[in-house]
């Protein structure tokens, strides 16, 4: 059993401040003559999630900047790994690009093994935006803050089920840092995607789901689900109307994750600066901000070093964290 003051410690640690703006490319940017074709954008979850809308939101725009169709490829499974891995053996021309996110820091701490590197076989590119969960619970629960759900979980010990998109991911991890800090026990209940585990939210065959903002707001907003709190230390400023899950009664928790580029490792250095140029300079539009925000992210930008270091330091915190709580996954 992982110590709790060790725990909330580590995984507050983990909680990524927001890195620098994203900036309008440099007079200075890269020419090189890329893309000249399409382009893929592999999502490595199912379609109808968080980081198929962030996905799409940036495919669409960068498409218009190159005059070049970029297309969303969903290869959902394994946690990620099933698309991650196909992009890492991708012939690295810059026509294969990754839009990573928590699961590429901790999938090597809990799968016995991983078909790909996720430092040496991947170039960063940039963070794109950072992002909390948000608790939801269905509307038919009889939990209306985040105290009533303890409450309710203490009451009913051994029966409390908790969603997520796959084991591993950041929602999974929510619910297990939740699980420890308040000391109730739920059965974690992996799904292949943020849109299966909603089916099962939605009408109350699972109780409660830690999700990211861009797959679960809309549906909070809309009355389908019941948002409780968001995972991050403070208001997110693009859902205000959540209180933090520490507001709301569970002081020290806090997760915070992200999206960001990846490319295969060897992608010319030019093709590299160039995407990374573009991206910057999508991620500063007022319009682009206004329709991330819309699905509860907060545009951050980063550098490529920027985003290499955020991900090593994130898999060397997230070890000891996952092996200390017991995660495991088969394959």
């Amino acid at each position: 059993m992982i110590d709790r003051r060790r725990f909330i410690g580590l995984a507050a640690a983990s909680a990524l401040s927001p890195g620098p703006v994203a900036r309008p490319a440099s007079a200075q940017a890269p020419s090189v003559a890329w893309p000249r074709r399409v382009v893929r954008l592999v999502a490595p979850f199912p379609p109808g999630g968080g980081t198929d809308a962030v996905a799409r939101i940036m495919a669409n725009r960068l498409s218009e900047v190159w005059g070049q169709q970029m297309v969303i490829e969903n290869k959902g499974g394994a946690g990620s790994n099933i698309g991650t891995d196909m992009v890492a053996r991708s012939e690295p021309d810059g026509y294969t690009i990754l839009i990573g996110s928590l699961p590429m820091a901790v999938n090597r701490h809990i799968y016995s093994s991983l078909p790909y590197d996720p430092i040496a076989d991947f170039a960063p590119v940039s963070q794109l935006c950072i992002y909390p969960n948000l608790m939801v619970v269905p509307n038919s629960s009889p939990a209306k803050t985040v105290l009533e759900f303890v409450d309710y979980a203490k009451a009913n010990s051994g029966k409390i089920t908790f969603a997520s998109s796959g084991t591993g991911t950041s929602p999974h991890l929510s619910g297990e840092l939740f699980k420890r800090v308040t000391g109730i026990e739920m059965t974690h209940v992996p799904y292949r995607g943020v849109a299966p585990a909603l089916n099962d939210v939605i009408p109350g065959r699972v109780d409660v789901m830690f999700n990211t903002m861009a797959g679960v707001l809309q549906q909070a907003r809309a009355a389908q689900v019941r948002g409780l709190a968001v995972t991050t230390a403070e208001r997110f400023p693009t859902a205000p109307e959540f209180p933090t899950v520490a507001e709301a009664g569970v002081p020290g928790f806090e997760v915070t994750s992200w999206y960001a580029f990846f490319v295969p490792a060897k992608t010319p250095a030019e093709i590299v600066k160039k995407l990374h140029a573009d991206t910057v300079a999508v991620l500063a539009e007022p319009a682009i901000k206004e329709r991330l925000a819309q699905v509860g992210v907060l545009v951050v930008g980063s550098t490529p070093d920027e985003l290499a270091a955020r991900l090593k330091s994130e898999t060397e915190m997230w070890g000891p964290v996952i092996k200390a709580a017991g995660i495991k996954a088969d394959g």
